[in-house]
């Protein structure tokens, strides 16, 4: 305990007033000092501290041996130190990405630096992409917990996409954040001025080829308009709740229609003060005359079934919603390319190959269809609606029926 400072009055002189004050200050305190080694991790560190101090304690004890009660005290409690040591280093190991071990811990961080570890799982088919969001992150945790490797590479690929532009700033960004919607097959986005400021365009091809403003499942110039089937409604509630939106009510009755379902995502990546108008693109018809010589082996019936399948709409079909970019242009070699692929066919010949409408010349000498700007090539083959494109077959030879 430190002493208090001794005062003393000295007088020199006669004068009983002159006197003069010393205080002698206590020598210091010395240092307390630290033996325990702050570094002691593990079991070995912790037993050999303890017994140290035992031995320090009583030191007129001169043998110490494994039976001895206090060495099984010390023993057991070094154990449990070494668990506490253990877990606190697996906790602040959870702290940071590089070394984190947990899916759970692994997915958090990710989405601290804007990296969505189940939507890039569901891109690489890692888990269903038809689950819902709960669902979905408990299957992306048990996939990690079974491959590791997987976590290990979304770990790296999350710092990535901090250099990923997420906002739709250029018209390249526009573009790029749209496409990633599930309803749209593709985008174009262009600048034009209005007179006061620049409007920023966008062009969408929907799914299906579904218009902007068209309700799905109703009927449009007695064509009914294709409705959202549960795959297509499930993508875009994952997709909004993965980014934290409201999802859209896509199984209402009537169903929204895909303006109403971009609206919320463009507005709340565009810059603030950017105008922006959706429109659909200038869908043209196309019309084909086609003949072809069947095998004798294959019936007629088998070939025109076929032909129809991949000239069509449908999954794989030349056709498809969305293979056709905007101003992709229609080559007929193309087309003898996927109707020769057909087994049964032996010859195929294009005898019209335009557009729909008086006007446009036939392109079957030129062997493509040129398409500009905002146009994309359609061919739906409905008797009702020949605007949409349609083909005429000519079979020849095979067997009747």
């Amino acid at each position: 305990m430190a002493e208090a400072p001794q005062i003393n009055l000295r007088y020199e002189g006669t004068c009983p007033d002159c006197g003069v004050r010393e205080v002698y200050l206590p020598a210091p305190l010395a240092d307390i000092g630290d033996d325990f080694n702050w570094q002691a991790r593990d079991y070995d560190d912790f037993r050999i501290f303890m017994l140290e101090e035992l031995a320090a304690r009583f030191p007129e004890r001169k043998r110490w041996t494994p039976a001895d009660v206090e060495v099984v005290l010390v023993e057991a409690m070094a154990t449990i130190l070494d668990q506490l040591s253990d877990m606190l280093d697996r906790v602040a190991a959870e702290r940071f990405l590089e070394t984190a071990r947990r899916p759970e811990t692994v997915r958090q961080l990710l989405a601290f630096i804007g990296y969505d570890a189940v939507a890039a799982a569901k891109g690489k088919d890692q888990i269903d992409s038809g689950l819902s969001m709960a669902d979905s992150v408990a299957a992306l945790d048990t996939y990690w917990r079974n491959f590791p490797h997987a976590m290990e590479q979304a770990k790296r690929a999350g710092p990535r996409e901090i250099h990923t532009q997420k906002r739709m700033v250029t018209v390249e960004d526009y573009a790029l954040r749209l496409r990633e919607h599930p309803l749209v097959l593709h985008a174009h986005a262009w600048t034009e001025w209005t007179g006061s400021w620049l409007t920023m365009r966008l062009a969408v091809i929907g799914w299906e080829n579904i218009k902007l403003d068209q309700r799905p499942g109703s009927m449009i110039d007695d064509t009914v308009v294709a409705s959202y089937s549960d795959e297509i409604s499930d993508a875009v509630i994952n997709f909004n709740e993965s980014l934290g939106f409201r999802p859209p009510a896509m199984k209402s009755d009537p169903p929204p229609t895909i303006r109403v379902v971009l609206r919320p995502y463009i507005d709340a990546f565009r810059m603030a003060g950017q105008e922006v108008t959706l429109q659909d693109p200038v869908y043209v018809g196309i019309y084909m005359s086609i003949s072809i010589s069947v095998a004798d082996n294959y019936f007629q019936s088998e070939i025109r079934n076929a032909i129809n399948q991949v000239l069509g709409q449908g999954p794989s079909g030349f056709f498809e919603p969305g293979r056709l970019g905007f101003g992709e242009d229609v080559y007929a070699a193309d087309i003898y390319q996927v109707l020769m692929a057909l087994d049964g066919v032996e010859h195929v010949c294009l005898n019209r190959f335009k557009r729909i409408g008086s006007q446009y010349p036939d392109r079957s000498e030129e062997g493509f269809i040129p398409f500009d700007g905002l146009e994309v090539a359609v061919c739906a083959n409905e008797a009702g609606n020949p605007s949409d494109g349609y083909y005429r077959l000519k079979l020849h030879g095979g067997q009747r029926g």
